[in-house]
């Protein structure tokens, strides 16, 4: 066999052996500490004529072991934070030894690195008042120096491959602002980008990418950041974006702030991942950490919640002999010498989900986690973001208020409490009347549920906005009543909640707030024990209603077998009454995974034997605060019209 076979061959083999890597997701100990046994790269200061500045300007340039001039390289360009230059890199991120290390155990593609002075004028030097405005805007100059001056430059005087599949842009901070909107505004330039903690200098997501399906011509999108950045928002509104567009990219959140030590593992990582085949289907299990969730409270850390729906928690109980996460399946958490316990779950539906802590077999709420009424008592609970939640998303539109207030019922002669929804401008219009949406929680939850797990406000303020819905007040009373638990399901309590919703709660709602009367202007929904509330008061009342929302509910059988059967009964002998009054008789579940979904087919099947007309609509999710939320956002838009 000739020499250039073996060559060839070797080629080969060394491919194969860097595309079966299993690449780590942190750098190891000593990644970055030069080694004296293996070959090193070469670092050189290049000059280049720079029109865009009309100066001579410098860059580094890193040309790898073993370069030869009778190769072609692809290039990855690799820029700096604001208070640098072309030296920041090397001086603080040692990239040359982080690659010689990497090449030395063959996980490297060999590529050429250009160190460039990102700030693009005739004073380029990180001195004086690094955020003045001139210096500011010449990191945006930057972008036609790049393009015009420097690559060209680079690409005649070294052999480099000179297509974009070649071509990578990546920088930290200020760098990682830049390679953001350089990368994105110029797709036909760059296949592989890494933005390292953004900073705020990086365009709003839909300034980036007007187009957002032009980003899948990129091989690679790599946005990273430390989880004690205070600069994660820049980068994850991208990712947001991203993500919500169904565009693949890695965001990987790791241990750190806004330093060097997270910088060199970044590079660490996406540099292995430069110039090679691309599986965008491992790019959720990609990242260290994940995002504190939604739900925790102010600046806790943990829960996170993983792109592919795991949640990681972590939680100090240093005397604990034993601590699980209760979320529906119970996950061991194991101890560290400081006294945290971590664990991570299997993926979690897109949902929210109530879940408890068991330390030494107690259930007790997460401290790091905002509390709901849940399960009958005061729970954690956790919301697992999903493809298609956009429509009670916190948007920039106008917004109503939530309003709780206390009033009398001579029915259970005591205290209620009550929450209220008033639109957009309820306060500022003083002479504008609206109609009333009155709307039940589920057993063992509370008239806080529809505000808090419900995102009433959101779904409406949204709707409102978009003008899918009419401006309208929103009364969500407590529905417990009588003795609790499974007792409130029974005819007595639904006979004192009807009594008290005509006598106590519709009137002290249209005496104290702007609601417009008559059964025109009045709706009444709920969920699961608030949709058979529905039924019962709804199906006897409907002279005082114009919509009915039922909501992953129907009687419960055998139980309410009796308490159907008479509600049957009564629709048929007042079909012609019923259905002249309600415009609107909707009805929801969550597929067949809802607990309700059984009792629901066989109201259903009664309904349809009567004659009663209605409107009804699967959305997967079982029996759970997405369904009920998407069943709020899809019934607000059909009331009052």
């Amino acid at each position: 066999m000739n020499k250039s076979v073996i060559w060839a061959l070797g080629l080969v083999l060394s491919g194969m052996f860097v595309s079966a890597q299993t690449l780590d997701k942190q750098a190891p100990q000593g990644f970055d500490v030069e080694n004296a046994a293996i070959s090193h790269g070469k670092i050189d200061t290049i000059q280049y004529p720079s029109k865009t500045v009309g100066t001579t300007r410098k860059a580094l340039i890193y040309t790898p072991p073993g370069f030869k001039k009778n190769e072609k390289y692809p290039v990855l360009y690799l820029l700096h934070g604001i208070g640098g230059d072309e030296k920041e890199w090397f001086n603080q991120g040692k990239p040359n030894i982080i690659l010689d290390n990497l090449y030395a155990q063959g996980k490297l593609q060999p590529m050429i690195v250009v160190l460039p002075n990102g700030r693009a004028m005739k004073d380029d030097r990180a001195t004086g008042n690094i955020m003045a405005p001139d210096k500011v805007e010449a990191f945006a100059t930057f972008e036609k120096d790049l393009l015009n001056d420097l690559i060209p430059f680079v690409e005649k005087k070294y052999p480099v491959k000179k297509d974009r599949e070649n071509r990578a842009l990546a920088g930290l901070s200020m760098g990682g602002g830049q390679t953001q909107n350089f990368a994105f505004g110029n797709i036909d330039k760059f296949a592989w980008l890494g933005a390292f903690s953004s900073a705020p200098n990086t365009k709003a997501p839909n300034k980036l990418l007007p187009n957002p399906q032009d980003a899948l011509k990129l091989k690679l999108i790599f946005i990273s950041c430390g989880d004690a950045d205070g600069l994660m928002p820049f980068s994850k509104r991208t990712s947001d974006y991203l993500r919500k567009n169904k565009i693949p990219h890695i965001f990987y959140i790791e241990p750190g702030g806004h330093d060097f030590k997270v910088w060199k593992n970044d590079l660490y990582i996406f540099s292995q991942l430069l110039f090679k085949p691309v599986d965008t289907t491992k790019f959720e299990g990609f990242t260290v950490l994940g995002t504190p969730a939604a739900t925790n409270i102010r600046n806790a850390q943990y829960p996170q919640i993983l792109p592919d729906g795991r949640v990681m928690f972590k939680v100090k109980a240093p005397e604990a002999q034993k601590v699980q996460i209760d979320l529906g399946k119970k996950y061991d958490l194991k101890k560290d010498t400081d006294g945290f316990w971590t664990g991570t779950t299997d993926p979690q539906s897109g949902s929210f989900h109530y879940y408890s802590l068991l330390i030494d077999g107690v259930a007790v709420a997460d401290p790091s986690s905002e509390t709901f009424y849940g399960m009958g008592r005061y729970a954690s609970g956790i919301d697992i973001p999903f493809e298609g939640d956009d429509f009670y998303a916190l948007k920039d539109v106008p917004h109503g208020d939530i309003r709780i207030k206390n009033f009398y019922s001579k029915v259970t002669n005591s205290w209620r409490r009550v929450f209220i929804y008033t639109p957009p401008g309820y306060d500022q219009n003083p002479a504008e009347s609206y109609p009333a949406l009155y709307i039940l929680h589920g057993g063992g939850e509370d008239e806080s549920g529809w505000a808090n797990q419900g995102k009433t406000n959101l779904i409406l303020d949204n709707l409102i906005a978009e003008g899918k819905a009419k401006k309208m007040i929103i009364i969500m009373p407590d529905a417990n009543i009588g003795q609790g638990g499974i007792r409130n399901f029974g005819e007595r309590n639904l006979q004192m909640f009807e009594k008290e919703l005509k006598e106590s709660i519709i009137p002290f709602a249209e005496s104290s707030y702007r609601i417009k009367k008559g059964k025109e202007n009045r709706a009444l929904a709920g969920l699961s024990m608030g949709g058979i509330y529905t039924l019962y008061a709804g199906i006897k009342n409907s002279d005082m209603f114009s919509g009915l929302g039922v909501f992953s509910s129907g009687y419960m059988l055998p139980m309410l077998q009796d308490v159907a059967d008479k509600q049957y009964k009564f629709l048929n002998e007042n079909k012609s009454a019923f259905s002249s009054n309600i415009r609107n008789f909707w009805i929801s579940m969550g597929g067949k995974d809802d607990i309700a979904y059984e009792n629901g087919q066989k109201m259903l099947k009664e309904l349809d034997k009567t004659g009663i007309e209605y409107t009804y609509t699967d959305y997967p999710g079982g029996h759970t605060w997405p369904v009920w939320r998407n069943s709020l956002h899809q019934f607000a838009q059909v009331l009052f019209k």
